[in-house]
């Protein structure tokens, strides 16, 4: 990574001390020299015997921050950043953490087991927690041992689910292939993103603020067209078996009808 000399330099409102970045991006003392050691992010500018840290240094610390939450190691977060051009700008930079962000159809809650069970107005042993997570209602708090984010206006309906006994080893099944193709989409858009959106933008000249909203606008209406191809894909689908056990029960126009 090249020295922060080689930058333009920071405007003098804009330094930061070592504690004040700290406070910035939420991390110890001891990790911002870490990682600044690793070469993750530029070494401090020097003032006398003062080190000072500028707005690229926030951005950097943010992003390796919010590569470690979605389970990032420390050898593909030094792979990741390696990537991102040594004079990318803090706005471009933040732009890598918007494609990081969750894409989430509806808000999630934190509950401890405890407010979990409260909320759900029953008990929910080992078999019925796994069928909510199979349902993707909840999952595992990040950070927050025995904690889960759940997805408050869902859980009504998982634990209607529960006591009409619908099967967990089906819920499991189906996650499985929400997850496959779910998978195969993204990958898919993403690529699109970046080989035919992203291009277009930057040709024409729009800022890294301009592409940040596009993704962020883009996100919810994504959603709601895989939400109505599906609808209409399970509508065709039912509607194909439905003609086809309609076909199986008309008889054999080969075969004459026994006499009366």
């Amino acid at each position: 990574m090249a020295d922060t000399s080689e930058r333009p330099a920071a405007k003098p409102e804009e330094l930061l001390t070592l504690e004040d970045l700290t406070t910035r991006v939420g991390m110890s003392v001891r990790n911002v020299r870490f990682y600044t050691t690793k070469g993750l992010v530029p070494p401090p500018i020097r003032r006398g015997r003062s080190g000072y840290y500028t707005p690229d240094h926030v951005s950097r610390l943010e992003l390796v921050r919010e590569l470690q939450t979605h389970g990032f190691t420390l050898s593909a977060i030094e792979k990741y950043l390696a990537a991102v051009p040594e004079d990318a700008t803090p706005e471009q930079i933040a732009l890598h953490r918007t494609m990081l962000a969750p894409w989430q159809a509806e808000a999630t809650v934190e509950m401890t087991t405890a407010e979990l069970v409260a909320r759900a107005g029953r008990d929910l042993d080992a078999d019925a927690l796994r069928l909510l997570q199979a349902l993707r209602i909840i999952r595992p708090a990040e950070g927050r041992r025995g904690a889960w984010s759940v997805t408050p206006t869902q859980l009504a309906v998982g634990v209607g689910l529960l006591e009409l006994g619908f099967p967990t080893e089906a819920a499991v099944a189906a996650a499985e292939i929400y997850s496959r193709h779910g998978r195969q989409v993204a990958e898919e858009l993403n690529d699109l993103f970046l080989t035919q959106v992203w291009p277009a933008y930057k040709e024409a000249g729009a800022s890294a603020e301009t592409i940040r909203e596009v993704v962020e606008r883009i996100k919810p209406l994504s959603i709601a067209s895989l939400v109505a191809a599906y609808e209409q894909a399970m509508d065709e689908t039912r509607r194909e078996q439905i003609r086809a056990r309609a076909e199986r029960g008309r008889p054999d126009p080969g075969k004459q009808a026994p006499a009366p």
